[in-house]
């Protein structure tokens, strides 16, 4: 282990101070015939790892340092690992086939090393050397998967070539053909132009659709995955295809005695009922709009229902006796896809599924009787509730006998449907029939195994969510009677000395979720339950240095994280009650605070649950803010963990609305530690949108006093609305677009706040020098087409703040933006907006912008 580790070290240096040399002795280990396998596949792989990283800004260096390297050295590389392509090592040549597409990804998209699929190609159509077309065609799977298929498209042809030239029926070895098809799959995104030539695509699903057929079992599965794979791109151009061959093959493919096999053809299907459920969507959409839709459903779900339902019933019975939850197999796959199918089929799924369930729930054999109840649950999303209503009423009696049934599978599979009958079908429970019956076999359900209580956890959550409220305490509810017995229960049950299944992490939120529903009559239950939580807490953290070993701290963390959030459960609930207990409660999250390393996701949970607390002792949280204020900035300037430092921004903004004018002694160093953060090169860019966010909430809170922070957050606003996603490829760069729409959220936040704040402290005159940056900003952003729900209110909202700052009309002439006009518009046609944006858009006009409105 120490050579391992100094040889680790000498690498990483020889990388560091000499890195042409370094990658030219790792290729040259990598290439040599004479060396040992496992020094040749080590090497391989550390001139992979030296040419990639996941980081976008290591990245950037990789790829400057291989391209400032001289031509010749790099050619002298490229081809040594186009050679070793070739080699009869097998480890070695899948080595180079990685390393083949590192350098690939990095030269490619630099215009250079333009013959390489041109060498590729030779490779496998001019030789009879099997292992070095496996290692090619390997290798250009490696170069589709990670390089941008608009750099590639140009190639397709060349790549298309390739691969179908090995995948072919007429190539005798089958491991090459394994490979062609696997090539093929990551190839798919990119030869799109020659998918939209008939003739192309009708050869390429011809030899696909062969190889499904193939004699090697490898095979056929990479080829049905490839047909997922295909369905799911290319679904408009598959009607053809289906009738001719995918539905019989895939029929054929589900029956498969390798259920390798078996599961890529369910999942085939599966893939139908997605992409036709979301053309389902897009057709409603298009209903409410008048338009007609882009693309149609070809219906293929419900054409192939009476050939594939049967086959899901069938593969239901399938179970493993000692199946492990993790393990997907075929008769999962197959309760999957029902469900997935009776959400698309709707009512058509019903008459064909319930003669199976019927037949066999009374079954002697358990894989039967598991198997009927996997099928009533799967098809109670989907079917019109008055088809459905009947026949749960008829079933909910003989359901809750099966909680008790003898097979541990049959009790796991009753408690999900319980649970799916009370997330879906809630209408269908009488509280005076089924209630007190339905939590007995519930309750009795959490006293299982792990895998049945997480069900029955699921099940009480989904009942609490139906008959709960939370957001305003009803005086009483459906499980007032039960409540204290379910949490007695659930308290009983996290007491398990192991978390096997997640159940007793699912146990403590459903504890939370009961919480969060329960009516006043539950609050007495409630209040016991915060001092039993609480010693719970303390119990870890006296727990705290007996801990050994890594496993142990994580399971130690997740069961603090577990107790924290019950505890802002119970706080969030009980709000201003919850103030007798504020000093107990904050004691013993600064002892938490104090024991947990910087790296503990306990500090999270227990953030958040501070920001309970500040929101319900408002005012009062002052006392406690001296001693939390340490561990706050200890959050703040932690970039690494920045999901810690985000939830910190947002306690910022909690404890400034709590406290009010009184934080203002805090605020500078709020606001220092603030604007540091959005300087940091290392903190996560989604922090920054929270933190303009922010600006607002101390804006609001400490009015007028906000005009020494005033002219460099207005600066910080205006430079952060320069980012826009123009000439981001929508298909594959999502995440930098939703950034964009978030951080345009965080800095109308903020003006909301600033506008408010100035105006409640009569320094609203201050705004004038920034009136046209805030129209300009507004007009550019409802421009764009990418705008939410929350960017059309806040908008609003700050129209109607401006309108209210200045009611001599100073600003008039920015009101006849025509942004002002349309967003008002919006507001108040659209119907599909929330009833709180159409509240806020009555709320502007009342402040004098409806002869704005009336334009």
């Amino acid at each position: 282990q120490q050579t391992r580790e100094d040889a680790s070290r000498q690498l990483e240096q020889a990388q560091q101070t000499n890195y042409p040399a370094y990658v030219v002795m790792l290729c040259q280990e990598l290439s040599n015939e004479q060396t040992e396998t496992f020094i040749r596949n080590s090497a391989g792989l550390a001139l992979k790892n030296s040419l990639v990283s996941s980081e976008a800004s290591r990245r950037n260096e990789i790829t400057q340092r291989w391209l400032n390297m001289d031509e010749a050295t790099r050619q002298q590389i490229k081809q040594a690992v186009l050679t070793t392509l070739g080699s009869s090592d097998q480890r070695a040549a899948a080595t180079a086939a990685q390393v083949v597409s590192a350098i690939a990804a990095i030269e490619l998209p630099s215009g250079q090393w333009t013959d390489l699929m041109k060498n590729l190609l030779e490779n496998v159509t001019t030789t009879d050397n099997s292992q070095l077309k496996i290692a090619t065609l390997t290798a250009i799977g490696f170069v589709c998967e990670s390089i941008d298929s608009d750099i590639l498209a140009a190639q397709s042809g060349a790549i298309l070539t390739a691969v179908v030239s090995g995948a072919r029926k007429e190539e005798p070895n089958q491991e090459v053909r394994k490979a062609a098809i696997d090539a093929l799959y990551n190839s798919l995104e990119f030869i799109r132009e020659n998918f939209d030539r008939e003739g192309e695509r009708n050869y390429i699903m011809q030899v696909v659709c062969e190889a499904t057929q193939s004699a090697d079992v490898n095979v056929q599965v990479a080829a049905f995955e490839c047909l997922v794979r295909i369905m799911q791109i290319y679904y408009d151009k598959m009607r053809f295809y289906m009738e001719k061959a995918l539905f019989g093959l895939t029929v054929l493919g589900m029956k498969h005695e390798d259920e390798r096999v078996a599961l890529q053809a369910v999942e085939f299907w599966s893939t139908v009922c997605d992409e036709e459920l979301e053309l389902m969507g897009e057709a409603a959409e298009a209903q409410e709009t008048g338009e007609q839709p882009d693309r149609i459903s070809h219906n293929f779900a419900k054409a192939a229902l009476p050939e594939i339902l049967p086959v899901l019933l069938w593969l239901l019975t399938k179970q493993e006796e000692e199946a492990d939850e993790d393990d997907w197999n075929v008769s999962m796959a197959a309760g999957t896809c029902l469900a997935l199918l009776a959400q698309c089929v709707e009512d058509a799924v019903v008459a064909p599924v319930i003669p199976f369930v019927e037949n066999h729930i009374r079954n002697n054999d358990w894989r039967f009787r598991e198997a009927a109840v996997m099928a009533f649950g799967s098809i109670l999303e989907g079917p019109e509730h008055k088809l459905l209503a009947n026949l749960v009423n008829q079933a909910l009696p003989v359901l809750i006998d099966m909680m008790r049934d003898p097979s541990p599978q049959v009790k796991d599979t009753t408690a999900w449907t319980l649970g799916r009958v009370s997330e879906l079908l809630i209408e269908c429970i009488k509280p005076d029939v089924h209630l007190h019956p339905l939590i007995t076999a519930l309750v009795y359900g959490l006293k299982d195994s792990p895998r049945i209580v997480s069900n029955c956890c699921w099940a009480l959550m989904s009942l609490s969510d139906q008959f709960g409220s939370k957001e305003t305490a009803q005086a009483s509810y459906h499980l007032s009677a039960y409540f204290e017995g379910i949490i007695t229960a659930l308290l009983e049950t996290t007491e398990r000395s192991t978390n096997e299944s997640n159940s007793r992490t699912s146990a403590y939120e459903c504890i939370s979720i009961l919480v969060q529903g329960a009516a006043l009559d539950c609050f007495p239950t409630i209040q016991k339950l915060t001092f039993t939580i609480l010693e719970r807490l303390d119990a870890t953290i006296s727990a705290q240095n007996q801990i050994v070993g890594s496993d142990e701290r994580l399971a130690h963390s997740e069961l603090q994280s577990n107790l924290c959030s019950v505890s802002t459960s119970i706080i969030r609930k009980l709000r201003t009650e919850v103030v007798p207990f504020a000093d107990r409660i904050m004691t013993t999250l600064l002892s938490l605070f104090q024991t947990a390393t910087k790296h503990s996701t306990t500090l999270e949970d227990g953030f958040l649950a501070v920001g309970a607390v500040t929101t319900a002792v408002e005012a009062d949280f002052l006392r406690y803010l001296e001693a939390f204020a340490p561990f706050l900035y200890g959050a703040l300037s932690n970039h690494e963990e920045y999901q810690l430092c985000s939830i910190a921004v947002g306690l910022i903004g909690d404890i400034c609305r709590a406290l009010q004018e009184q934080s203002l002694p805090y605020c500078d160093t709020f606001m220092n530690v603030l604007l540091q953060n959005l300087q940091s090169p290392v903190l996560n860019r989604n922090v920054k949108p929270a933190i303009l966010s922010c600006f607002g909430d101390i804006a609001l809170a400490i009015g007028g006093r906000f005009e020494v922070y005033l002219e460099i957050v207005m600066l910080v606003l205006l430079q952060a609305s320069n980012m826009r996603a123009d000439g981001v490829n929508v298909m594959t760069n999502y995440d930098m677009i939703d950034y964009v729409i978030a951080l345009r959220e965080g800095i109308l936040e903020a003006y909301v706040g600033i506008v408010q704040g100035l105006k409640s402290g009569e320094k609203a005159d201050l705004l004038m020098r920034y009136i046209d940056q805030i129209f300009n900003f507004m007009n550019m952003t409802w421009s764009d087409h990418e705008k939410t729900e929350i960017i059309i209110r806040s908008m609003i909202g700050l129209i109607g703040d401006l309108a209210e700052a200045f009611p001599n009309g100073q600003i008039k002439q920015w009101f006849q933006y025509d942004c002002v006009t349309q967003v008002l518009r919006e507001g108040r046609n659209n119907r599909n907006l929330p009833n709180g944006t159409r509240e806020v858009t009555r709320w502007a006009k009342e402040v004098g912008l409806v002869e704005v409105t009336a334009i």
